[in-house]
């Protein structure tokens, strides 16, 4: 089976840089792109689309809470109308700039407090299903396996595309620890090994000295996590040398 590698990109804001967007997309092979909202501008999007579509890398919507000032790591109080036209909008927009690069979007993924909210609350998940499939059916969702958006995902006909964190400790419970916990991040030999048990076993180890199973089709690996390239650079090594193949999903 092969395997998609993404990371969230474009997360920078005005002469703001967050990570470093050219080394990463030589990595991946799909790019969360910021659609605005959480983080990213026009140009900024326009730049991380073009190199996207120069590497033939996979552009996804990268869609949030319209917070900057937290970005986006902070859940807002909106009613599941409210989300569908947000989400429908940085999707919009995201594509029109993905066109004008000579790419196109082809997958939704939420982010930060967004992304949880979307994993537990039905109606949230139902939300972003919905923005995506009026914009384009043929869009994908990326998110956790036997989640909330998985289930509005499958309930519509959307393709899902499952996704384990190689950068970001686990729960038992099988969520990701939370970002207060001095473990959350990994470093880069237990983000390495990480990766190769989502590719090999399809279950991590948990904070608490558990395991768990995490089904993925992609691996995600975070722009703004510490020693990100290196993290990238040898996890790409270590599926390689393990015979796994790296590629997008069709």
């Amino acid at each position: 089976m092969a395997y998609d590698i993404n990371c969230d990109l474009g997360e920078g804001f005005g002469q703001w840089r967050l990570g470093d967007d050219d080394a990463l997309l030589d990595l991946v092979t799909s790019a969360n792109v910021a659609c605005g909202f959480h983080a990213g501008d026009p140009s900024i999007m326009r730049r991380t689309c073009d190199r996207a579509v120069r590497n033939g890398v996979r552009i996804g919507a990268h869609i949030g809470y319209r917070d900057l000032v937290g970005f986006g790591r902070r859940a807002l109080a909106l009613t599941a109308t409210e989300l569908r036209d947000e989400s429908l909008y940085q999707i919009g927009a995201l594509d029109a700039i993905a066109k004008a690069a000579g790419g196109t979007v082809t997958y939704v993924k939420p982010h930060g407090a967004l992304y949880h909210s979307a994993s537990i609350d039905f109606d949230m998940a139902q939300a972003i299903v919905a923005a995506a499939i009026a914009y384009n059916p043929d869009l994908a969702i990326m998110g956790p396996a036997e989640s909330s958006l998985h289930r509005a995902a499958l309930d519509a006909g959307a393709t899902f595309n499952s996704e384990g964190f190689a950068d970001r400790a686990y729960l038992s419970t099988g969520s990701l620890a939370p970002r207060s916990n001095a473990s959350a991040l990994l470093g880069v030999e237990a983000a390495v090994e990480q990766a190769l048990a989502l590719a090999t076993t399809g279950t991590v180890e948990t904070s608490d000295g558990g395991t768990v199973e995490v089904r993925a089709d992609s691996i995600c690996i975070h722009g703004d996590s510490p020693n990100c390239v290196e993290i990238l650079e040898r996890i790409r090594t270590c599926l390689r040398e393990n015979q796994i193949p790296i590629e997008a999903p069709r």
